[in-house]
Parts: structure tokens; sequence; C-alpha cells
């Protein structure tokens, strides 16, 4: 509190007395003697601390001062068309970071959707056009490349798959254009599984209770030694704005799709080529009572159509042979029942996409369990790349 707002919260309650000299009774007989006035002591005002009040915030401090600088603002726009087929810009934000000392910068894939041009400002206030390198919906990243000259250090990384529940992070963005903004939290959870721009999933994403805020996509979020550990991607808000809970996608999985998509331009993805329908208890029990089907299992995942020539289809992997109507749908059943891939249990189509896009490569020979009526087998396959159409 300051000095003059001190006494005047000490008079209003008249703590302090203002006084000319002593008040203290003078003993019978004696002869005052006048004396000076005392100088008024000084009010005690607690001051500000020199340095940070700790260490944890001389952390998130010498974070911003590191990593800022290499957070870059990203705008798009897109052209569309009015009623009157004129055309009409619209334009988008959000956050990257410089990637590399070759003039990449790492962004997500939705940022730069369609946008038929971009432009990305660095803290300094030069702006670049810059062009894409490659992108790739399913991960929801993207590499655009500006010009090398004068640009500020790229981030490092850290293994994001050491993270800890309860650990502190940063994210630095430009949420609603605010540039370089800084928000601090906590890892929330880990291995949470979010829906993609192309309809997949990603997985082992990273849950936040730092602010993220539409513009912050793209961003980086960091350790306390400064560390990329993932992409700011997506919130989950009713209002639209920060709820406290925030995702993003895992350093692990940035560094493993960008490096391919700056030296090849696009992601190879692993591919089964298999459809299938989760199968659940509920499920289970719809099938037995819609179509007297005792399915073997009560959890995995009924493979309803593999295509042809797939990995699947060359392994011998079988789809359904015949359709049951359940309600207004025509569910095709007989097929077999996938519960785990290299001994790793799935559940759902769900966990056998994300098994694939995190756990193996192009050329990777895999084990898929499976029940065919009542036998359990193991089958060995092949996996390829996934074809764009897919």
């Amino acid at each position: 509190m300051k000095t003059r707002e001190l006494l005047a919260a000490l008079l209003s309650s008249g703590l302090v007395v203002l006084s000319l000299g002593s008040c203290a009774p003078k003993p019978a007989g004696t002869v005052a003697v006048a004396q000076a006035a005392p100088e008024p002591a000084a009010a005690s005002v607690p001051q500000a601390p020199a340095a940070p009040a700790n260490e944890l915030e001389a952390q998130v401090e010498a974070v911003y001062r590191s990593a800022s600088p290499s957070v870059v603002n990203i705008t798009t726009q897109v052209m569309s068309y009015d009623f009157f087929s004129q055309p009409v810009p619209q334009q988008g934000t959000g956050s990257g970071f410089v990637y590399d000392n070759l003039g990449d910068v790492v962004t997500n894939y939705h940022v730069v959707e369609n946008a038929d041009s971009i432009t990305v400002t660095l803290p300094n206030h030069k702006a670049y056009k810059a062009k894409v390198v490659g992108t790739d919906p399913t991960t929801d990243i993207a590499v655009v490349k500006i010009p090398t000259d004068s640009l500020p250090p790229p981030l490092g990384f850290d293994d994001s798959s050491r993270l800890q529940v309860g650990q502190f992070v940063v994210a630095v963005g430009n949420p609603f254009g605010l540039d370089r903004t800084m928000t601090f939290g906590v890892i929330s959870a880990l291995g949470r599984v979010i829906q993609s721009p192309d309809g997949r999933f990603i997985g082992e994403a990273i849950q936040t209770d730092a602010p993220i805020n539409p513009g912050n996509s793209g961003g980086p979020l960091l350790d306390l030694q400064s560390r990329v550990i993932g992409i700011n991607s997506q919130i989950l808000s009713p209002s639209g704005t920060s709820a406290g809970i925030g995702f993003a996608v895992p350093g692990i999985t940035v560094q493993r799709v960008a490096s391919q998509l700056i030296a090849k331009g696009k992601y190879a993805h692993t591919w089964l080529g298999v459809e299938g329908v989760d199968v659940d208890a509920q499920t289970a029990q719809t099938l037995k009572d819609a179509a007297g089907l005792d399915l073997p299992v009560s959890a995995g995942m009924l493979v309803v159509q593999v295509v042809p020539g797939s990995p699947a289809a060359r392994a011998g992997i079988r789809g359904g042979n015949r359709a049951v109507e359940i309600g207004n749908y025509e569910v095709p059943v007989g097929g077999d029942i996938i519960t785990a891939i290299n001994g790793t249990s799935v559940d759902s189509f769900r966990d056998l996409t994300v098994y694939l896009d995190g756990s193996t490569e192009v050329g990777q020979p895999v084990t898929v369990t499976l029940y065919r009526g009542d036998k359990k087998m193991d089958i060995r396959v092949l996996l390829t790349e996934r074809p764009a159409k897919f």
C-alpha cells in the first residue's frame, strides 16, 4: 500500500495522532522545559522485492524472454463469394513458431487450411509472405516457409513421452490477435484422444488448463526450460473461449510429422484397410436381440468391410458377409472381431486408428489378434501407406 493510502486508512480509523511535543504528565514542583518536537516516524510501508518473488516466477519470466521471440503471428486470407458472385476476402489468424534455421515455421493445419495467401509476422513486426511446405490434416500439423534473413532462433523440443500430470506449462501465442501473449497453467491430463480436421483421431494429446483461445492455435506449449512439448490445437468450450480445457498435439508427434513434411511435403500414414463398428456390451446385446448373434467378446471392433487389395485383405482378415437390420440401419455382420494389435487392446475403431498412427511405420509387420466366430487367431499383417482417397 502506498504511503498516502496507508496514512488515510490510519486516519480514518483514529489510530494516527499528530503531536507537537511530549504528552507525559509533568512532576509537581518542576519547571517545564521546552523540547523540540520530534520528527514524525516514517510509516512502515512494505517494499516490492527487487528480485522475482520466487523461483517459479523467475522460471516463467525466463521462458517468456527465451521463447516469445520465436513465436510468430500467422494471418491467412481465403476468398469466398457473396450472393452476387462477388469475391469477398475473409481473414483468419493463428500462431506458429520457428522450427529450424531454414525458414520453416510449424503451425496447425486448420490455421492454413484452404488459404489463398499466408502472411507470417515476426515479433519485430517484419511480415513475410509464406508458402506451404506440407500439411497433414490427420495430425492437424502444417509447415510453411518464409525467407531466412533475420530469423529468431528455432525452439527446441523436450521428450513429450516423459510428461507428468501437474507439471507446469506455458502457452505463447496470439489469442484474438494479441501478439505474444503468455498464459500459464499445468498439465491437467495425458493420453487424451481428440478429433482431427479430417474426422480421424489424434492420440496422446496433452490436456492443459493454461488459457487457450482463438488465435492460440499453432503456438507452442512449453515446459519451464523453454522447450516445446506440444502445439496448441483445440479447446473444449461452450462459449468458444477458454474454459480451462485445452488440448495440444504432443511434441513427439509434431517432430515426427514436421520432419516428413519438410523432407517430402507429406506424411505417410500406415494403413490396415478395414472399416468397423465398435463392440461393447450394449452392441453385443443389441445384435443378440435383433439378429440372434452371440458375439464371443464384449469389447473390440467388428470388421464390417475389408478394402480389396489392402494389407488386411492380403492377410486374410474378413469383413461382414450378411446384413441385419437394427432399427433403421443395416449392419454387416459375420466378420472378424479385432481385439488387439501387437498386444495392445483394441476396444474401438478409434483405438485402432490411434495405435496405427502413433506406434507404427509404413512397411512394419504387426500382429492382429481377432476372433473368427469363437476361434481366437493371431494374423500377421504388413502395413502399407494409406492411399490419399482413404
